[in-house]
Parts: structure tokens; sequence; C-alpha cells
């Protein structure tokens, strides 16, 4: 069974691709589409036209990534108006959400708490501590691991070790690592084989989203 990507900048890893809104052409295959925070304009109306054409393809599985940023963007106001907005179009469309978050735990909990619903979230590249990881349990949050796995005292193969298995994603982000090389990681770390872990996490994708991976 082949490694699937989950989250990927590169158009050769086999999995989900995070497409460039001006990106022409399009790679073949699975990809996500949304306004990611560093280039959220403050007048994103137009960016999120070109994201809802997007998702009418069938092979967009995810919106995203998108979500918040201190360190980089517009102002927050800003980024939880866009975020809400891109949140509502992947419940309308029954997929995930690939979540970018950095230092902005306290914008996503109420936001999950203020809303009865929200989709399913995929916290990508997570490498925070395990204590916050497990505040988000009680909501429809899913962790999405990279090349934080491969430091063995890394918070990301920490939470790893407690995340639930229904629960976990894997990804090589823009980092120049095969997926393959995650998975295997993934596998020392959880004392699991690689192909139970390829399985695993094709079912927890096929679990929370209307279009499936085959």
């Amino acid at each position: 069974m082949q490694s699937f990507d989950f989250h990927t900048h590169n158009p050769n890893s086999p999995g989900i691709w995070n497409l460039s809104l001006d990106q022409i052409p399009k790679p073949e295959g699975y990809f996500s589409a949304g306004i990611h925070p560093w280039y959220l304009q403050e007048n994103w109306e137009d960016q999120f036209q070109k994201v809802k054409a997007e998702v009418e393809d069938q092979n967009c599985l995810a919106l995203g990534e998108c979500g918040f940023d201190r360190l980089r963007g517009p102002e927050i106001s800003i980024q939880q108006e866009a975020f809400e907005s891109q949140a509502q179009l992947a419940i309308e469309k029954k997929i995930p959400l690939i979540l970018h978050c950095v230092k902005a735990h306290d914008l996503l909990l109420p936001f999950l708490k203020n809303h009865k619903k929200t989709p399913p979230i995929i916290w990508h590249g997570w490498n925070i501590k395990p204590h916050l990881a497990s505040q988000l349990l009680e909501f429809p949050v899913y962790f999405s691991f990279g090349k934080a796995l491969m430091k063995t005292h890394s918070n990301a193969s920490h939470w790893l070790k407690s995340c639930p298995s229904d629960r976990f994603f894997f990804e090589t982000d823009d980092a120049s690592l095969s997926i393959d090389s995650i998975y295997e990681a993934a596998s020392v770390i959880l004392a699991r084989p690689v192909e139970e872990l390829q399985k695993q996490a094709i079912e927890n994708w096929n679990r929370i989203s209307s279009r499936k991976i085959k």
C-alpha cells in the first residue's frame, strides 16, 4: 500500500497538493484550496471566489490551508472573518479544513466552542504541547504529523504516542523528505507496522469526508 501524503507542497508526492490560487496549470490529482493567512488580502472576497470555484472540482478534497497566524498576515479580525467563511464552505461541501495555526491556539478554541457545527479540522504540522492537543479532543479536530516526528523528543512525537488512532494523518508539507520516511518514523514511535498506519490514515480520511480517497 502506498503512503498517502495528507498535506504537501510537492506535486510529486502522492497525496493532497496544497494549491496556490494563482497556479496555472493546476497539477493533476488531489488538491486542497484555501486562503493561507500569509497571503490573505484585506479585501479577500475575490480570493474567496477563486476558492469557491476550485472547490467545485471533485479532486479538491479539502479547504485550506487556512487559519490564523500572529506572526505574519493581516490583522486578526480579518483572519477570523476569512477563516469562518472558509469553514462554512467546508461544511457545505462536507469536506475537511486543513488548519494553519501559529501562536493562535486561543483563537481556535472560541471558534469551536461558539459554533454548534464545524467541519472536521485537520491541524497540519502539529508540533505544540500535548496538553493543548488534549483540549481539542472534544471537538472534530485531527492532527497531521510531519517532519517533527524525526526528532525523538519533539512535541509531535510525544503527542503521537497519546493521540487516538482515529485522529492522525501524516504529511511532508514543504519538507524535502519522502512521505515514506514520515510513516517510518511514526511506525517506530507507535511500534506499529507502516502498512497498518497507511491503512488507518486512509480510513480516518474516508470517515470524515464526503470526497473519498481511492
